[in-house]
């Protein structure tokens, strides 16, 4: 796996710098192992800020939609036509949705392959709505895409509010882990102070530190995390 290597790589020059500075085998290590879980933080910010972009771009999606049925075009017809004239972030996914229900006229398992590529709760909601307007059809169909894309706005600006309030915790719960760690690795220029942390009383301090900063940090992302999504049906 090309993140567990690079993960494994930075923590390995990190580990060989840390320690021909600070000549303490203890203390590099504990850089090496905050260093080498970058990438995985890096990739969970990254599912999450795809996760916040869908969310914003699916009521666009389902205003297309009803304007689409509105000009006449079927629901399937109006679906497909999304990798064309939907959101830049959506028509890969919609590209496939077409290519299978061209091939195999099949609106329902085209869905759900649709619903499987994209793998997001807000995905979830329109997909599983779609579903309910097929069934519906009629009249009514205009109508249930417009109260959809509502739901979905209204829905996407409710987090959006919780998510800038939450960020203040967040900052401070990182700020108040960090700041112990930059104090250390400023000792490690001082070596006769910072060789201290590879005798056991150093090692006990130091394993100690690092607990307590690992259970302060995961206390306050718990408290001040939002509820998660979860995936319908899926």
């Amino acid at each position: 796996n090309a993140v567990f290597a690079l993960s494994a790589v930075m923590a390995a020059v990190t580990f060989a710098i840390i320690h021909s500075v600070s000549r303490t085998i203890p203390v590099a290590l504990v850089f090496a192992v905050m260093v080498g879980y970058l990438p995985f933080a890096v990739l969970r910010q990254r599912a999450q800020r795809r996760q916040r972009g869908f969310a914003e771009v699916w009521p666009e999606a389902v205003d297309n939609l009803a304007s689409s049925v509105r000009a006449g075009l079927s629901l399937p017809d109006a679906v497909a036509a999304l990798a064309v004239n939907g959101p830049p972030a959506l028509r890969g996914p919609f590209e496939r949705f077409a290519i299978d229900y061209q091939v195999t006229g099949r609106f329902e398992d085209s869905l759900d392959l649709l619903k499987e590529r994209l793998a997001d709760p807000g995905g979830d909601r329109a997909v599983e709505g779609l579903r309910v307007a097929r069934e519906g059809g009629g009249g009514g169909l205009g109508r249930l895409l417009r109260n959809l894309s509502g739901f979905l706005r209204d829905d996407m600006r409710t987090r959006s509010e919780l998510e800038s309030r939450q960020a203040w915790t967040i900052n401070g719960a990182r700020l108040a882990v960090a700041a112990p760690w930059a104090v250390l690795l400023l000792m490690s220029f001082q070596t006769t102070v910072i060789q201290r942390y590879a005798s056991p009383a150093g090692m006990v301090v130091l394993g100690m530190g690092a607990s307590a900063c690992v259970l302060a940090y995961w206390l306050m992302m718990r408290i001040g995390r939002l509820p998660v999504e979860q995936r319908i049906l899926s």
